[in-house]
C-alpha cells in the first residue's frame, strides 16, 4: 500500500519478492499476501526474482499460484537452460537480469564482436537479440539515453542457430549471488 500511495498508482502492474532468502523462510508467506493483494485488484500480476525451480514448486503446492515471472541472472555466461525450461513448461515468463554479463568481459569477446558485425549491431545489441530469441525478456541498464534507444533497437536482425551458439559457447558461470544462500535486506 505504501509503495502503491507513494506511486500514486491505483494498482501496479507487476510486484516481484526479490530474493526468496531460504534461511528466513518467509517467502511462501510473502507469497500468499501478493496472490491477495492481485485478488484484491492492487496488483495485475504477481512474480518472484532469483527463485529456483524449487522454489516455485513450493509456491505452486502451497498456493496452487505460479508466478507469471521469474527474474534471474541469464546472459551468455549464465545461460541457465534448465530453469528456462522449467518456466517453458510451467507458462512462467523469463526476465533476464544482468542480461550483458556485468563486470565481465563478454562485450568485448572476439565471438560476440563478430557475430554484432555481421548484422552491423553493437555487441549489447547482439547480446540482447540473444535474450529476445531464447524468448527472455532482458532488462539491460543504461543511464545513457542514446545507449537506451541502441538497446531497443534489437527488432531489425535475427541469429541464426550457429550465431546463438556463438554467443552462448563458453565457460559458464553465475556473477550474482546463488538464491539457496544469498541474503540481501
Amino acid at each position: 500500500e505504501q509503495s502503491r500511495a507513494r506511486l500514486g498508482l491505483e494498482y501496479v502492474d507487476l510486484y516481484l519478492i526479490h530474493w526468496p532468502l531460504p534461511r528466513v523462510d518467509k517467502y511462501a508467506d510473502s507469497w500468499k499476501a501478493m496472490v491477495k493483494l492481485r485478488d484484491d485488484g492492487l496488483v495485475r500480476s504477481i512474480g518472484v526474482s532469483n527463485f529456483t525451480a524449487g522454489h516455485i514448486e513450493r509456491l505452486e503446492k502451497e498456493t496452487g499460484v505460479l508466478p507469471s515471472v521469474n527474474q534471474i541472472e541469464l546472459h551468455p555466461l549464465f545461460p541457465q537452460e534448465e530453469l528456462r525450461a522449467f518456466h517453458e513448461r510451467k507458462g512462467i515468463r523469463t526476465e533476464s537480469w544482468s542480461p550483458l554479463g556485468r563486470g565481465s568481459d563478454l562485450l568485448d569477446d572476439p565471438a560476440v564482436a563478430a557475430v554484432a558485425d555481421a548484422h552491423g549491431v553493437t555487441p549489447a545489441q547482439a547480446v540482447l537479440r540473444w535474450h529476445t530469441q531464447l524468448g527472455a525478456v532482458p532488462i539491460p541498464k543504461s543511464a545513457d539515453p542514446a545507449r537506451q534507444r541502441a538497446n531497443l533497437d534489437v527488432f531489425g536482425f535475427e541469429l541464426d542457430d550457429a550465431q546463438m551458439r556463438a554467443i552462448a559457447d563458453r565457460a559458464h558461470r553465475r556473477i550474482g549471488g546463488d538464491p539457496e544462500a544469498h541474503e540481501e535486506f
